[in-house]
């Protein structure tokens, strides 16, 4: 198969930092987001054998919450980061992949199941990270969502001041969760809850639906 564009690279900075970030990333990320990680995995389907894909896996800082039922892909952008990931993969049926979440090297429909931890606010372009998991995601299944997220018509003034510096280093902050899901037309809400400070950080589950029951199903949870 054709390697992929990365449009990662596009960002050097982006890469830079977190070569640099990844001697510290689990220090300052690990505990305050163990919670809400293991609450998000949790939604992992309780049958044996599905196929699943940590799209920005990182340090590899959910491998160790991952039961060992499943076979799974670990994908990131960054060396460094995946060399600290697979100590923590040891005990799972895993694969490590250097490659980019906008641009997944795997063809359609591949997976039972894509964690999204941490990444959407992370890449410059969000909508083509969520766009590539519902690709490579089979009909009828789940992506894990765990982030932080502005509300629709949010103003968030410090964030938004603060987003020109630290999404060219870090994160970003400016990010509407709902403006990228109305990009990504088979995928619905299965459930939206706050994680963590006040609600900025969400946990979301989505399924991906038939394109001809798009056109008829409501994208947003019911009640």
């Amino acid at each position: 198969m054709t390697t992929p564009p990365q449009p990662y690279r596009q960002n050097p900075f982006l890469r830079i930092s977190y070569t640099m970030i990844a001697p510290l990333y689990d220090f300052i990320i690990e505990a305050p987001m163990r919670a809400a990680r293991k609450t998000s995995l949790a939604a992992l389907p309780a049958t044996a054998g599905k196929h699943v894909l940590v799209s920005g896996a990182g340090t590899g800082l959910d491998l160790p919450h991952l039961p060992v039922m499943h076979r799974y892909v670990a994908l990131d952008f960054n060396p460094d980061m995946l060399a600290r990931a697979r100590p923590r993969g040891a005990h799972l049926d895993v694969d490590f992949i250097l490659g980019d979440s906008m641009a997944l090297p795997f063809d359609d429909a591949q997976f039972d199941v894509v964690v999204l931890h941490l990444i959407l606010a992370v890449v410059p372009e969000p909508q083509r990270v969520l766009s590539e998991a519902a690709r490579v995601l089979k009909p009828g299944g789940q992506i894990l969502l765990f982030d932080k997220f502005l509300k629709p018509g949010q103003h968030a003034p410090l964030r938004r001041l603060l987003n020109g510096l630290s999404r060219r280093v870090a994160t970003r902050m400016d990010v509407v969760f709902e403006d990228i899901l109305n990009q990504v037309p088979l995928l619905r809400v299965e459930n939206d809850s706050p994680a963590l400070v006040g609600g900025w950080f969400r946990r979301i589950v989505l399924n991906k639906i038939e394109a001809v029951e798009s056109q008829n199903t409501s994208r947003h949870p019911a009640g």
